[in-house]
């Protein structure tokens, strides 16, 4: 290219692609997966320096074969990765308001009488240390989730959920989702968060929280065993030690949107 054909294109042209390179590198070093990719990255540059600036034509057409074949590879070796890159370009939030002009969606997600219980068992499961893991479906369906424990299908109820969370009921250990106003299942199997910057003192349900919030856009409400504190676990991030003002706060400005 003739560098006085440069213009405004081509500079568009390398900041998206500089964007998606560093969005790919975040997205990788999140998963523990940024050594393949440092290595994926050496074997284009090694390709396109050997087809289109050596012009080895034998040594090009091979490692173009393997180009073509590895584009497989990658996507069965990095499937998590691109789901969650397409599940968070779908999420985002200006896609989301898009989306909800072309839906007309005229109903709020949930409000005040579906909170409230929420947040009165947790405060009193937090006050006889009662371990607690609830998670709050939005736009992104659960029902694989669900489909591991054991399906309830009720109203949201205080009671019901702290009976659920007793420590003798067989139900206990596992997950309640809850959806469209409803407590759709207990002792539902949560995926476990691996990543390596969740504090050590955080047990095995603040890791399932945080799993379930990193894969969909929903928010799990923990209670710990051992301290009895209150965390919310959305987008990827916690918030701990939260007082029933600020559980209630959260849950009202999330769930409305």
């Amino acid at each position: 290219m003739n560098f006085l054909e440069f213009g405004i294109k081509d500079v568009i042209d390398i900041v998206l692609v500089a964007l998606m390179l560093y969005y790919i590198y975040r997205l990788m070093r999140d998963s523990r997966s940024l050594n393949v990719f440092i290595g994926i990255l050496v074997f284009v540059v090694i390709w396109l320096f050997v087809s289109q600036v050596l012009e080895m034509r034998l040594l090009g057409n091979i490692m173009d074969k393997l180009v073509s074949v590895g584009v497989i590879g990658i996507i069965v070796l990095f499937q998590e990765e691109i789901r969650k890159f397409f599940y968070n370009l779908g999420t985002h939030r200006r896609v989301q308001k898009i989306m909800a002009r072309f839906a007309n969606r005229n109903e709020k997600s949930t409000d005040k009488e579906a909170i409230m219980p929420i947040v009165m068992a947790c405060m009193s499961m937090s006050r006889n240390k009662v371990g607690a893991l609830i998670v709050m479906e939005r736009t992104m369906p659960l029902n694989d989730i669900i489909e591991t424990g054991d399906q309830i299908d009720a109203r949201i109820n205080q009671r019901l959920i702290e009976n659920i969370f007793f420590k003798n009921s067989p139900l206990h250990d596992g997950a309640v989702i809850i959806s469209n106003k409803r407590i759709k299942a207990a002792g539902c199997i949560l995926p476990v968060s691996h990543d390596q910057e969740i504090p050590k003192s955080l047990g095995l349900r603040h890791r399932a929280a945080m799993g379930v919030s990193q894969e969909s856009d929903a928010i799990a409400i923990v209670v710990s065993e051992e301290t009895g504190r209150i965390s919310v676990a959305m987008k990827g991030e916690f918030q701990l030690r939260l007082s029933a003002e600020q559980l209630e706060s959260i849950l009202t400005q999330e769930l409305a949107e």
